[in-house]
């Protein structure tokens, strides 16, 4: 399905965080290093109304590109620094139910309000027993883009609160000893004293109740997992999440209408998962200084003649055609629309001519994190549970020896499969360049299917030596006929601007003075383990300089 996570051990105590979310920080310092945030949050709320809808001709003292982690995090630090901005949001707001009542359509039942823009479902899981389980939907601005690359599916979230929407929610801080390769010219001490803390408190970060996972149902598949994981040696390891695992327990004992227990997540969650339109963004609107403009679409950033950033926009319809085009001008313009979305727009807005003193580097840099998925077919002794919770939970560490974190993940059919199912972040050395196409005029992204064989090598370090131990098999129905890999796309795209290359230390845009990067486009392309955690704290960390040097 589409979810991540990564662990270290099985202890949890009253005063620290789990060693298992590859951290150090306890949880004084987690609260500590929030201390700027509470309070800012505590002060009376401002007097003024929240800044009127996005109109053409309007100037915007900020405007922020996106409504994902980057860009949620630096429209909440903005307006508290006083500071009124705009968001524009490609996707749509998600706050009205459908025809069911529900806002989300549930995984095993996708329909119009699944795809981004799509005829037919492009599912992960794309077969099952042998059968295709793909099906035609009307085209409708869905909350999950399976944008299709050459060599590669990135799939991402579509609407208020990006991929927060769509992802598993594996709050995950990467291992200390991890961090130099993963962003090599930021202090760590600072990542873990002070920003991974402040991220971790305002994404919502919590932790199953370990004693409640070793008995429920929904976890069976999980428990399967140790066992196998365990008996061959490996390392098994839980994780915190940002969805509510108190909402979770009750939705076991049928208190309250089932979310995660019922299998939401690919498409949405109505009930228990924390999503950014719960937190960062809904401390952002409180302010009065924050409006969000859904179904708005930037084609074109470039200098206005007096000063600021001429910016045009496309204001969409729920078929994806612009009904009119907004043209306004922002004094400063942070690009926020996740990993490829900043990064085709960058690279467009240089090669046409509209940004042309961005610097080489964009658009290079861009990684998958290593993401391979594969499943495994377990003895009938061994059943995994007709009920799954779609919220994962733990995994198995191979890093230090294999380069390679397999999240136990679940596979929520309803039935029981004697299946275990894998989503597996490695390290990989392949990095793909986004390319302007002047023939189609569209971005192209350089990636071969092919790169993804070291990842396949270090997720066979752990499921080879399972299954000689379990004399088990791979599955060979789920991406396909007779394919064992599902070797086809990311959840976790990351890079096409790098920090310190594309731009400054801290996002600043190399060429232009108010151009800033917030996103996961900063990132080279491998964090490790999920990255939104990281995305999350670096984009603290930047935006905390830029509102001290700039403003």
């Amino acid at each position: 399905m589409f979810y991540s996570l990564n662990g270290e051990d099985l202890h949890m105590s009253e005063n620290t965080l789990p060693s298992n979310t590859f951290s150090s920080v306890s949880r004084r310092a987690f609260i500590a290093g929030t201390g700027s945030i509470l309070g800012a949050l505590a002060l009376p709320g401002r007097a003024a109304a929240t800044p009127p809808a996005l109109e053409s001709g309007a100037h915007v003292p900020a405007l922020v590109i996106g409504t994902g982690y980057g860009g949620s995090v630096a429209a909440l630090r903005l307006a508290q620094a006083g500071v009124d901005v705009q968001m524009v949001e490609m996707g749509m707001a998600w706050d009205t139910p459908g025809t069911d009542g529900k806002i989300f359509a549930n995984t095993t039942s996708p329909d119009y309000r699944s795809y981004w823009l799509r005829t037919r479902t492009k599912q992960p899981i794309s077969n099952f027993l042998g059968f295709p389980i793909d099906k035609d939907v009307p085209r409708y601005t869905g909350i999950l883009d399976a944008e299709q690359f050459s060599g590669i599916i990135v799939y991402q979230g579509r609407g208020v609160g990006g991929g927060s929407l769509v992802n598993g929610g594996m709050a995950v801080t990467p291992k200390r000893e991890n961090f130099p390769g993963i962003l090599p010219t930021v202090n760590p001490d600072e990542m873990y004293g002070t920003y991974y803390p402040r991220a971790n408190a305002g994404l919502g970060v919590n932790f199953v109740d370990q004693a409640w996972w070793e008995t429920v149902d929904c976890y069976q598949f999980a428990r399967v997992g140790r066992k196998q994981a365990q008996r061959s040696g490996f390392p098994f390891v839980f994780v915190p999440n940002v969805y509510d695992m108190d909402y979770m327990k009750q939705e076991s004992a049928g208190t309250v209408p089932k979310s995660a227990v019922a299998g939401e997540l690919l498409y949405g969650n109505n009930y228990g998962k924390k999503s950014l339109q719960k937190t960062y963004l809904a401390q952002a609107k409180a302010t009065g200084r924050v409006t969000i403009s859904a179904m708005h679409k930037v084609t074109s950033v470039a200098p206005a003649p007096g000063g600021g950033f001429t910016v045009l926009i496309d204001q969409i319809t729920t078929n994806g055609d612009p009904i009119t085009t907004k043209s306004v001008t922002a004094d400063k313009v942070f690009f926020a629309a996740g990993s490829v979305g900043t990064s085709k727009l960058l690279t467009k807005l240089k090669a046409t001519g509209a940004l042309p003193n961005l610097n080489g580097e964009v658009g290079k840099g861009w990684g998958d994190n290593g993401n391979v998925m594969c499943g495994r077919a377990n003895h009938i002794w061994d059943p995994t549970g007709s009920v799954q919770a779609s919220i994962p939970t733990a995994g198995i560490d191979n890093w230090t020896n294999g380069g390679v974190f397999a999240e136990v993940a679940p596979l929520p059919t309803g039935i029981e499969t004697w299946a275990s199912f894998y989503l597996s972040i490695t390290k990989t050395p392949n990095r793909g360049q986004f390319s302007w196409n002047a023939s189609t005029g569209q971005v192209d992204l350089n990636w071969q299917t092919a790169w993804k064989q070291p990842s396949i090598d270090a997720a066979k370090t752990i499921f080879d030596k399972i299954n000689a131990k379990e004399g088990t098999i791979y599955r060979t129905d789920l991406f396909g006929v007779y394919k064992v890999w599902g070797d086809h796309l990311t959840y976790h795209p990351l890079g096409g601007a790098i920090l310190d290359r594309a731009t400054d230390n801290y996002g600043r845009l190399q060429g232009y003075s108010g151009l800033y990067v917030i996103d996961g486009s900063l990132i080279p392309g491998s964090t490790t383990v999920n990255p939104f955690v990281t995305i999350t704290a670096l984009a603290e960390r930047n935006i905390e300089n830029i509102v001290a040097r700039d403003l």
